[in-house]
């Protein structure tokens, strides 16, 4: 068990460096094998990620331990046309490399019940595009951010422009068989851990409460690092209604988070920046006695946290006081509907295949391209491949690779409201992730 604490600790000291934008900003899948699948495992007990998808699989998984990482790396894009403000300008961000890591472990209590523990994190609100791509003395950036001459980055604010989001969460997961042993329930109470930080936003000075005193007052932008803790709950059901066939249903709540007060003029509700609802049913088929196909639909209610799903338009063509309240400007994040299909192939008794698809709806609609410059997970089709191979009886290896495609969002800048002719901006984004982990059964 010390040995198990010490890899777990180690795993979230790794974590900051998470950046994931796949569905949204969660992650198409969670462990090695769920995301060599499409991200499919409601209905699968093949490691001790259940924490992060489903508990109820955990008593089906054994005594293991899982222990992972992965490269990630999305490439972001953002331009705008069309400009008769002297506005256009495109950037790519630069942050394109990151190591996710991943942790699992589940211990049998007796045949019926296990005590685990899942550590896994979600993130991609994370952009680092240069600056100066709007000409210094631009009258339009000028009167957004008065207190520069520029040059300016491409939302009217000085040096780079980005923001970085990281959550990491830790799901102690309980779990046991019932109804005569073909079913199981679990339960794993989700322990939070935010970090964000934005820069380069002084263009949006003038949409705070307090404009008038944002030099010595500044809660928006460039203030380094802040973090915030908080809680929330998951629960699961699987049942193998069938020699061949399982079911999975799974429902996490909102996770309440502390606010971040360094950034309370940018989030709605004064820095509030909560984790969203979401849940997800699946299924696993025995199709012969070496392919498994698995399928999951799950539900990711962005819209229920004010900073994320309120619209960018709230306030309509008014500036002061547009950021930071409850009703305020957010990144207008819609709820997204992900479908996941996984196959997996006992191809020998040491090898073990898969593929999968996962396709996502795209939460960000053409009305808020403006703000998701800073961050936009636009991606919505992904396709998967990974393997197993058991090195001994008691040790294995598991490799996944993921790709999704090029997706873009196309609109009108959110500056037309008050200039006439600022011109539209696309939003693009493609990605790569190629990870590694070692399972120990024991």
């Amino acid at each position: 068990m010390r040995k198990t604490l010490v890899a777990a600790a180690t795993a979230a000291a790794l974590v900051p460096a998470i950046a994931t934008a796949t569905d949204g900003y969660f992650s198409h899948g969670y462990g090695m094998k769920s995301k060599g699948r499409g991200g499919a495992s409601t209905a699968m007990a093949t490691d001790s990620f259940g924490g992060a998808v489903n508990p109820a699989t955990m008593v089906w998984a054994g005594d293991r331990l899982d222990v992972g990482i992965d490269w990630f790396s999305p490439k972001r894009k953002a331009e705008r046309t069309d400009s008769a403000a002297g506005m256009n300008g495109s950037a790519d961000s630069g942050s394109e490399n990151f190591l996710v890591p991943e942790f699992g472990y589940n211990k049998m209590l007796n045949p019926s019940m296990s005590l685990g523990v899942t550590v896994y994190g979600n993130g991609g609100m994370n952009t680092d595009y240069p600056g100066d791509q709007i000409a210094a003395g631009n009258p339009v950036c000028a009167g957004f951010n008065p207190g520069s001459t520029g040059p300016y980055n491409l939302l009217c604010g000085d040096g780079k422009l980005g923001v970085d989001l990281m959550q990491l969460i830790v799901a102690p997961t309980f779990a046991m068989k019932a109804l005569g042993g073909n079913h199981s329930f679990g339960i794993s109470p989700l322990l939070g851990y935010q970090r964000f930080k934005a820069d380069g936003l002084q263009g949006f000075q003038g949409y705070t409460p307090n404009p008038a005193t944002f030099a010595t007052d500044n809660h928006l932008t460039n203030r380094g690092y802040d973090t915030s803790t908080g809680y929330g709950l998951r629960f699961g059901w699987m049942g193998k209604v069938t020699p061949t066939v399982a079911l999975g249903a799974a429902y996490s709540t909102k996770m309440n988070m502390k606010k971040f007060d360094k950034y309370r003029d940018l989030f709605a509700d004064q820095g509030d920046f909560d984790i969203p609802e979401n849940w997800n049913l699946g299924v696993a088929f025995n199709a012969t006695p070496r392919v498994t196909i698995a399928a999951d639909y799950q539900r990711i209610n962005y819209s229920g946290i004010n900073s994320v799903g309120n619209p960018s338009t709230n306030g309509g063509l008014t500036t002061v006081g547009t950021l930071g309240c409850s009703t305020c400007r957010g990144f207008g994040w819609q709820d997204v509907n992900v479908i996941k299909i996984g196959v997996e192939y006992q191809y020998t008794s040491a090898l073990t295949l898969r593929a999968g698809y996962n396709h996502s709806d795209n939460p960000i609609q053409s009305r808020d391209v403006t703000f998701n410059i800073l961050a936009p997970g636009v991606v919505q089709d992904h396709l998967t491949a990974g393997f197993t191979y058991a090195l001994s009886q008691s040790s294995e290896i598991t490799m996944a690779y993921m790709h999704a495609f090029n997706k873009s969002v196309t609109g009108a800048s959110l500056f037309n409201n008050w200039v006439p002719g600022a011109g539209n901006e696309k939003i693009q984004m493609h990605e790569d992730s190629l990870g590694i982990a070692f399972g120990w059964k024991f």
